[in-house]
C-alpha cells in the first residue's frame, strides 16, 4: 500500500511530469494549469495571444493551432523546451459563427470550427502520441461539450465538432490502450469563467436586472441546471487532474460530463 495512488501527497502527484495545456491562459484551461503547477508538474500554457499573467514557473507558447502550422510550432518549441510530453490537455476551441441558423452558417464558418474544436486536437495528438508510445505512457483529455449532447441552433458547427472529437477520442484510445497511454474526454456544461460572467452582466444590463437574476435567466435558457448554479473553472480542472493522474490509471476511452446535472438522459 506504500505505493498506492490513493496515498500521494497531491501536491506531488505530478511532479516529473511534463504538460501541455492549450487555451491555457484563461477560464478552464487556466485553471487547469494552474492546478497541473500546484501538484508539481512542469507545464506550458499555450494560446494565440499573451496572457497578462501566469503562475511563477509556468511556460508560455504563443500559437493559433486552429491552423495547421501553429499546431508544429507548438510541437516544435515543447518538444524543445521539455524534451517529449507526458500529459497533453486539448483545451482550445469556441465558436463565433453566425447565431441566425443553418442556413446563415457558411462553408468557412464549418471549417473554422471544426478546425478549433477537432483538428486541432487530432494535429496535436498525431504531433505527440510518438513520443508517448516511445514512453509506453502518457495521458491525453480533450476537452468537449454538453453541447455534443444538446446540439443548439445557434451552434450547429461547435456542437457537431464536439461531438466528432468525443468520437475520435474514443477511436484512438482504443488504439493507443496497449501502449500504456489513456485518453478521455471532459465535457464542462455552463461554467461560470470570466467571458461567462462578463456576458452575464451584459445581459443582466440589457434586462434592468442584478447579476444573479441574469445568470438565473441564462440557465434557464440552457433547460436549467438541477445543482442551481454554474459549474466553476477549478472544479472542471480538478476533474481534469484526476483523469490526468495515477487515480486514474485503469480509466481511458471515457467521456466525463460536469454540468450540475443538465443531461437528465441516461
Amino acid at each position: 500500500m506504500e505505493n498506492s495512488p490513493y496515498l500521494l501527497d497531491i501536491s506531488k502527484e505530478f511532479a516529473g511530469k511534463r504538460a501541455l495545456v492549450t487555451g491555457g491562459t484563461r477560464g478552464i484551461g487556466r485553471a487547469i494549469v494552474q492546478r497541473l503547477h500546484a501538484g508539481g508538474a512542469e507545464v506550458i500554457a499555450a494560446a494565440r495571444s499573451l496572457p497578462e499573467a501566469l503562475p511563477e514557473g509556468v511556460e508560455f507558447i504563443q500559437a493559433d493551432v486552429s491552423f495547421s502550422e501553429g499546431v508544429d510550432h507548438m510541437i516544435q518549441e515543447t518538444i524543445h523546451k521539455f524534451g517529449g510530453l507526458d500529459i497533453l490537455i486539448n483545451n482550445v476551441g469556441g465558436s463565433s459563427t453566425s447565431t441566425a441558423g443553418a442556413l446563415a452558417i457558411t462553408d468557412e464558418d464549418w471549417q473554422t470550427t471544426f478546425n478549433a474544436n477537432l483538428f486541432s486536437s487530432v494535429r496535436l495528438d498525431r504531433g505527440f502520441l510518438p513520443y508517448m508510445v516511445e514512453q509506453q505512457s502518457g495521458v491525453i483529455v480533450h476537452i468537449s461539450s454538453i453541447q455534443r449532447k444538446l446540439p443548439g441552433n445557434m451552434t450547429m458547427p461547435y456542437s457537431a465538432a464536439k461531438a466528432a472529437l468525443v468520437n475520435y477520442s474514443k477511436n484512438i484510445a482504443t488504439q493507443f490502450g496497449p501502449m500504456g497511454i489513456r485518453i478521455n474526454a471532459l465535457a464542462p456544461g455552463f461554467t461560470e469563467t470570466e467571458s461567462a460572467e462578463r456576458l452575464i452582466e451584459r445581459m443582466a444590463e440589457q434586462a434592468g436586472t442584478d447579476y444573479l437574476a441574469a445568470r438565473q435567466q441564462l440557465m434557464d435558457e440552457l433547460g436549467g441546471i438541477p445543482l442551481g448554479r454554474p459549474a466553476k473553472p477549478e472544479e472542471v480542472a480538478e476533474l481534469a487532474a484526476f483523469l490526468a493522474s495515477s487515480r486514474a490509471s485503469s480509466i481511458t476511452g471515457c467521456e466525463y460530463v460536469i454540468d450540475g446535472g443538465t443531461i437528465r438522459t441516461v
